[in-house]
Parts: structure tokens; sequence; C-alpha cells
């Protein structure tokens, strides 16, 4: 099921669409994003922001149906996702706030110029959890930090 909210400006989520798929394959997303894009009347009032989780066809369907639209990824399901990922590979189980706190402060960094620092000491807070920083970096800071880093 592909869920379309909306939200307020004081943070409220509404529902605005959803559709059942057959599949989660590109044509499938691909049609329901064009008849929720058919919903609006005007061009100049398609959405300007696109937050999504990392599912791949709909972050591609978004590109080709919203073409002018930004695609942020979602943080929450990206902290639940690094959650998950860090109590499987963190055999300490006191250490998990400690790791969460420093991905906390990655994701939070206040400018662009400071984040490859930022990132180095995620990766210095983390060493002795290899396995966590390579996870961290290579599913979520090489390829989408443009898309959900404060900064």
């Amino acid at each position: 099921m592909l869920d379309i909210v909306g939200v307020t400006s004081t943070g409220m989520t509404f529902s605005t669409a959803f559709a059942y798929l057959e599949g989660e394959r590109l044509y499938n997303v691909i049609w329901a994003l064009q008849r929720f894009r058919g919903l609006f009347m005007r061009v100049d009032a398609l959405p300007g922001v696109i937050v999504t989780d990392r599912d791949l066809s709909l972050m591609n369907a978004v590109k080709i149906v919203f073409s002018n639209a930004t695609n942020l990824l979602c943080r929450f399901h990206i902290d639940k996702n690094v959650k998950a990922k860090c109590k499987t590979l963190v055999a300490q189980k006191n250490a998990w706030d400690y790791v969460m706190e420093a991905w906390g402060s990655l994701v939070e960094c206040p400018c662009e110029s400071s984040f490859d620092e930022y990132v180095k000491n995620f990766e210095m807070t983390c060493s002795s959890w290899p396995m966590f920083v390579d996870y961290v970096c290579q599913t979520w800071v090489i390829l989408h930090k443009e898309r959900f880093v404060k900064a």
C-alpha cells in the first residue's frame, strides 16, 4: 500500500491518498503518483518537497512524476533503520545510546562546511564497531546525505 500524507504548518499529518499496488515495481508506483498528480488542478500547485522512505522505486518514481520537487528522506524512518542495525551490530547493550548519540550528532550537523569533520568524529566515536560505521556510511551518508542531514 502506498500511503500519501500531507503536513500542516503546525506539523500535523493528514491523509491525502492511498493506493493498493500490485507490487513495488517502478511502473506501479509511477501509475499511482500520476493519479495523485492528476488531483492537482494547476501545475503551479504541485508539491515542491516530497519526503519518502528509502524505497528506490518510490524515489525513482518521484523523480519522474514530480521532476521539479525535492525528494527528501524521512528522518524518522532512517533513525528507525539505523537503530535496528545498531542493535544487531553493536553487541554491548550499554553502548547503544552512545552510538545513537554519535549518529544523532552527525545528522544534526549545522553546516555543510563542517560535515566532513562530523563524519570523521562519528567514525572515531564508533570505531569499535566498524560494521556499523560501514553500514551508516555506505547506506546513508555517501549516497543520501543531502536528503536528510540538517545542514
